[in-house]
């Protein structure tokens, strides 16, 4: 699925992340660049360490080089948002080219995780000067501020431009759900505030918080720094009030309650699990009661426990394979997204993101879903994501059919197929919810335009190659035709299919003649700037 692969290339190199930050061992200089290092993580045989590079002049910064040396007995063995070369135990680490220059008073992050015990930096230099000066930081288990000095009060800031909304929850009852990817918040430069700007907050019943981890056959939590720790300033804070050092939330959490307030129809859910993280689902099947005490002593941990309305299980896949495979038996998802229920109680929203295979013989069968939709609010088949150029040759094929069509490549891959199966084997309908992906699939090397073309590799893509989101398509490759209910173009050798404004409405039109509880998405940052495509989502379901 798009988030699966989308995710692979941040989180493949991460591990979890369990416990908050630790005091940083460089403090920062003022008036200067600077480089912080903050321990995340430490288990003894490695560690995670996150680097904030800060601007303090007064004059933008369009690159950073930062210089430094490890002890004895470390090294660093995989990294993330900057490139870094050694020498010995000599590292040098400078801007991505995708990360842009720094402005007056702005902050970046980027991340290793190092082999040994968690030892500081030795020798740091950013372009040439000393990482930091000063003095040593109150020990406290946040790191001290990014880009805030300490203060009692608010900073003075203007008001937001938006007015809070007055009106009740869209749709009258349907279901408009979407997912806020945690880590956007680092390339994609994609933040909670955004979810307001756009007015997609307006439109949303519910945000899905990707992802939680699930090590261990326990949930832990994704990314520390995102989700809790990094600072937000006045600018790109929903409210326009900057973070404090001190203050006890911050990151995405902190702005997902402020979110909240704004809008209080809105309810966040926070989902475990994803295609990198489902692996830990085995071991939770194994015992579920010990699971979902895990899971519901981190929902509801008190310093976030007001952000969160409840949990998602996004299991990739029960009793069948993704990255990697299971073999759990057909009611080990039930049995564990019914220890969540128990565990959380019937107010709570307890949900799960489930395999879309309409195949004879496919994931849908393998497991039990039927039998846990009572433990469920509502279930999300993945409706996407059947083709794409994971298949390098092709054939070129709409990544969410709706329906199928004369020479669609498997049997099986398209919504509707999912959706009746579901229905068949007594999933109600009003539990279930239409996938839509914010993003297109696309080849490189085709010469027929019509699908059905062969291919010689995956098309460039902004993040990843062979994908792209809507927002860029819709300029790069508009589309030129429809298949199945949804839209494709060709343009130079590549190849694309994603769905539109248009092939949404028609997408939602089928969700309310088959009595479906609404629509879902993957994943808001592919949205543009003013929400074309959640606009259609509600447009659609009326």
């Amino acid at each position: 699925m798009n988030r699966s692969l989308r995710r692979a290339l941040w989180a493949g190199a991460v591990v979890a992340l369990t416990v908050a930050a630790v005091p940083v061992t460089s403090a920062f200089g003022a008036g200067s660049v600077t480089a912080t290092f903050t321990k995340a993580q430490d288990w003894g045989t490695g560690h995670e360490t996150r680097v904030t590079v800060a601007n303090g002049s007064s004059s933008s910064v369009d690159t950073w080089r930062i210089e430094f040396d490890l002890p004895s007995g470390t090294t660093i063995s995989s990294f993330w948002d900057a490139d870094v070369t050694s020498s010995g135990n000599h590292y040098v680490a400078v801007k991505k080219s995708w990360a842009g220059p720094l402005g007056p008073g702005a902050s970046f992050s980027w991340g290793y995780n190092g082999t040994g015990a968690y030892k500081a930096p030795l020798n740091c230099t950013v372009n040439g000067a000393p990482c930091g000066g000063g003095s040593t930081p109150p020990p406290t288990t946040t790191a001290p501020p990014t880009t805030t000095p300490p203060t009692t009060t608010p900073p003075t800031t203007p008001p937001p431009t938006t007015p809070p909304p007055t009106t009740p929850p869209p749709t009258g009852g349907k279901k408009i759900v979407g997912y806020f990817a945690e880590w956007g918040v680092y390339g994609r430069n994609y933040h909670v505030k955004n979810i307001h700007t756009s007015g997609s907050a307006a439109k949303l019943t519910h945000i899905l918080y990707a992802f939680g981890n699930t090590t261990g056959g326990r949930c832990t939590i994704g990314d520390s720094y995102a989700d809790y720790d990094k600072a937000y300033t006045a600018a790109d804070s929903v409210d326009g009030v900057a973070d404090t050092w001190d203050q006890p939330l911050r990151g995405s959490f902190n702005q997902l309650r402020k979110l909240k307030k704004m809008y209080p129809h809105l309810k966040v859910i926070w989902s475990f699990g994803g295609w990198t993280w489902s692996g830990g689902f085995t071991q939770a099947a194994q015992n579920p009661a010990a699971f979902a005490d895990s899971c519901y002593n981190l929902v509801e941990d008190p310093r976030w426990a007001d952000v969160f309305d409840g949990i998602d299980v996004d299991w990739e896949y029960p009793n069948a394979c993704g990255l990697q495979c299971d073999s759990s038996g057909p009611n080990a998802f039930k049995n564990v997204v019914g220890a969540l229920r128990s565990k959380f109680g019937s107010s709570a929203l307890v949900t799960a993101a489930i395999t879309a295979d309409g195949s004879t013989g496919g994931k849908i069968d393998a497991t039990d879903y039927a039998g846990a939709a009572s433990s469920l609010n509502w279930l999300m088949p993945m409706t996407y994501d059947y083709f794409g150029a994971f298949n390098p040759q092709g054939p070129t094929a709409p990544h969410s059919p709706l329906t199928s069509y004369t020479g669609i490549p498997q049997q099986g891959f398209n919504s509707d197929a999912a959706i009746q199966k579901l229905k068949a084997k007594g999933v109600p309908a009003s539990k279930l919810l239409l996938g839509i992906g914010f993003y297109g699939r696309g080849w490189t090397g085709v010469t027929q335009t019509a699908p059905g073309g062969t291919a010689t590799g995956p098309a460039p893509g902004t993040y990843e190659q062979g994908i792209d989101d809507y927002k860029v398509l819709k300029n790069t490759c508009p589309a030129t035709g429809t298949i199945a209910g949804t839209a494709y173009a060709k343009c130079g050798s590549n190849w694309w299919s994603y769905d539109t404004p248009s092939t949404i409405g028609g997408k939602m039109t089928y969700a309310n003649n088959q009595g479906l509880g609404g629509a879902f998405f993957w994943e808001l940052s592919g949205d543009t700037g003013n929400g074309e495509l959640i606009g259609a989502i509600k447009g659609g379901l009326g």
